[in-house]
């Protein structure tokens, strides 16, 4: 018989609530189902006499979808939720946050392509949002991605073919 130390209750209890922070909740009850970081959610439809149903990100504010959802047989209570559909509501869900994702970065990121004595250059304009102090970075960078020049410009800089050309043969003076 080896004398094998217990956990203290409280080292136990601190163990326990451990795993359950770690662990993420998973719920699958007919209006709210919760697992792999979203939560779908059936709500009155405010617009209606009907339902819809909510997707949340885990961590997120605000859903990231929000759409009509089925009547039952009854024809007065939303359709149960169940796992073919919480997938299929995920995967619409994750496709709008990478649209928009995609929508922002082109929004922020712009690149021309502009003729040099040296050769072809890309040009990028990056726009930094910030509620204090928004700029952008206007960069220039050669065939071989090499950055050439980098200024610091406002954030409404309207960056074209002509601009960046302008640029380039200013000598990659800061824009005024």
């Amino acid at each position: 018989m080896t004398d094998t130390p217990l956990p203290s209750p409280d080292t136990a209890a601190d163990s326990a609530t451990e795993a359950l922070l770690d662990t993420p909740e998973t719920l699958h009850d007919a209006r709210l189902w919760r697992d792999d970081g979203w939560t779908a959610r059936i709500i009155k439809n405010e617009d209606d006499d009907g339902w819809a149903v909510e997707m949340i990100k885990d961590g997120e504010p605000e859903p990231a979808l929000v759409g009509p959802w089925t009547m039952g047989r009854d024809k007065k209570n939303p359709k149960p939720l169940d796992t073919a559909a919480f997938n299929t509501l995920v995967k619409t869900a994750s496709e709008v946050l990478r649209r928009h994702e995609q929508q922002l970065h082109a929004m922020l990121h712009k690149r021309v392509t502009v003729e040099s004595p040296d050769g072809e250059l890309e040009i990028t304009l990056d726009i930094v949002p910030s509620e204090d102090d928004p700029y952008a970075l206007l960069s220039a960078f050669d065939a071989f991605g090499e950055q050439l020049a980098q200024v610091k410009v406002a954030p409404n800089f309207k960056l074209g073919k002509a601009n960046a050309a302008a640029w380039v043969e200013n000598g990659f003076r800061r824009p005024g």
